[in-house]
């Protein structure tokens, strides 16, 4: 296998994970991203230029996030390992359960894949068990990769994901507060057991959270109702389970995204630049608008894309599969 791309893009959409009920296995894409270059270099070695999230924090080195998904797809297929100089255009917040990580680890297997002269050696099959076996769970890699609404699981060790329909009148609003939280740490307050009561009630939220997102978004406060995992993060990110109370006291949708400490409103339209959340969160954030910034997602229907700027020889083809 060799190289026949010198130069590519990569977009990549921030994600929300478990939607509530789904924990581990639903994520949605939402219409933030990402952006990088990948330039191939004459010389070993390895330059990571930072802009927005992250700049200044991330390394700047073979250690980065992208640059580790990249050699390890190259690897995969056994392809050489040429010098790099990425330049890294970060949109995305890090720390906030908005599938940071998710998406450099998919920005980087991508650049691999674009960069391939055979790029199908790297189909998004190769590259979601790829994501999973660096993040360590499937739930924010396969929404960056495929866009829209995801369920993902294992079978047998294989990584699967399929792609839900979302109804056009569901409207993702994110709060995003100051503070970050690592994964480890909002993972590490998780309990080993739950009861077999609770499990069987949240397989059932988890399978009405389907059929709320699809067609019927009436459904959507009873569906993303959990019992596995929020209550148990509470002493982590008090703030943001206050305000997933909040807004779901006043009837919203609420949930904790991701690991946190951002929170999810899957809110319905209303009317052009409406929803039946704005009042709601205008009300518990003003009460705390310290730190928060609220905004209106729209869910991404393209997931993750390459294209190849110039090739091996320096022409400019089109672009590749993404």
């Amino acid at each position: 296998m060799h190289l026949g791309a010198a130069h590519v893009r990569v977009r990549v959409p921030a994600t929300s994970a478990n939607l509530g009920p789904g924990f581990d296995a639903l994520g949605l894409a939402l219409a933030l991203h990402d952006e990088l270059e990948v330039h191939v270099l004459g010389a070993p070695g390895v330059r990571v230029d930072v802009e927005g999230e992250g700049a200044g924090v991330v390394p700047d080195d073979e250690r980065h996030l992208v640059v580790r998904a990249l050699r390890t797809a190259l690897d995969a297929v056994g392809a050489p390992q040429p010098g790099l100089h990425l330049v890294c255009r970060n949109r995305v917040p890090h720390g906030r359960g908005l599938g940071s990580s998710a998406a450099a680890v998919v920005a980087g297997l991508l650049a691999a894949r674009a960069l391939l002269a055979e790029p199908d050696a790297l189909d998004d099959d190769a590259v979601l068990a790829l994501a999973t076996q660096i993040e360590g769970h499937p739930d924010n890699a396969a929404p960056a990769l495929l866009g829209g609404l995801t369920l993902a699981w294992t079978d047998a060790g294989d990584v699967r994901a399929v792609r839900l329909p979302v109804h056009p009148d569901v409207v993702p609003v994110v709060a995003v507060p100051a503070q970050h939280l690592s994964t480890a740490k909002a993972r590490g307050v998780l309990p080993s057991h739950v009861p077999h009561a609770d499990a069987a009630a949240q397989a059932a939220r988890a399978a009405l959270l389907v059929e709320a997102l699809g067609r019927r978004p009436d459904l959507l406060l009873p569906a993303t109702r959990d019992l596995l995992h929020q209550d148990h993060r509470r002493p982590v990110m008090p703030r943001s389970l206050a305000l997933v109370d909040a807004l779901r006291d006043a009837g919203v949708a609420a949930v904790v995204s991701g690991a946190g400490p951002t929170v999810l409103a899957l809110a319905r339209r209303t009317g052009p630049g409406a929803t039946d959340a704005d009042a709601a969160l205008a009300q518990a954030v003003g009460a705390d608008a310290d730190g928060w910034r609220v905004r209106a997602l729209p869910v991404d229907g393209a997931g993750a894309s390459a294209t190849v700027v110039t090739d091996a020889a320096g022409r400019r083809p089109g672009p590749t599969a993404g």
